[in-house]
């Protein structure tokens, strides 16, 4: 659905008048930003199929730090591959990439190891690899990218609709106080209901993840 499509649903939930713009008038953008919020709640909520998405790099020799494009503060790594190499390149924890870079012989070749060094200037995630590239290696990264706010009407919503429809009129019943129909609380409910189901239906697409193994 679009973003225009969203704060209507929301609208004819509340008994209000549809709008041809998100922006059409303050209730409009009040319940876009609802949208919004409710928006970042689902996405954070799951590791969505849809937001999935592999960002891929070539690394330069003796240049160890590199940058996740697209890749801001509410995003997470899933996996990685040197493609080049044809290894995996495994999560290390920052305390033994100090072992590596400090207490360890200097080494360089294809990188076996990253771990997360903060964020660039762009607030992109950075990471350090180990051992430091000897020429160009192909990195890929699966991450999950969680995309900013909806702001244009015809920006499309990644994640179930349901769920973000539902919470949106939820915020907006709270806030007005009445709808002449279903409370806040049952709103909240069935935005609640309709979110685990649409978990339990994208984790099916991936059911080795909900798999856990004692080490």
């Amino acid at each position: 659905m679009t973003y225009l499509q969203l704060v209507n649903s929301v609208l004819r939930r509340l008994r209000e008048n549809e709008v041809s713009s998100v922006s059409e008038n303050s209730y409009s953008l009040l319940i876009g930003e609802l949208v919004n919020d409710a928006k970042k709640t689902v996405e954070n909520a799951w590791d969505w199929s849809a937001l999935r998405t592999d960002i891929t790099f070539n690394t330069s020799a003796s240049d160890f730090t590199y940058s996740l494009t697209g890749a801001k503060d509410n995003s997470k790594v899933l996996d990685a591959l040197n493609d080049t190499a044809n290894t995996r390149v495994q999560y290390e924890t920052p305390a033994q990439f100090r072992t590596f870079r400090k207490l360890g012989s200097a080494s360089s070749g294809a990188p076996f190891y990253f771990t997360f060094n903060g964020f660039d200037s762009n607030s992109d995630t950075q990471i350090d690899v180990y051992p430091t590239p000897d020429g160009v290696y192909s990195l890929i990264f699966t991450v999950v990218l969680r995309p900013d706010s909806l702001s244009n009407d015809s920006d499309v919503l990644s994640v179930p609709s349901s769920p973000v429809v539902l919470g949106a009129a939820a915020r907006a019943a709270r806030e007005r106080g009445e709808t002449g129909g279903q409370s806040a609380a049952e709103y909240f409910n069935l935005a609640q209901v309709s979110l685990s189901d649409a978990i339990a239906f994208d984790a099916a697409k991936n059911p080795e993840e909900l798999v856990f193994r004692v080490v």
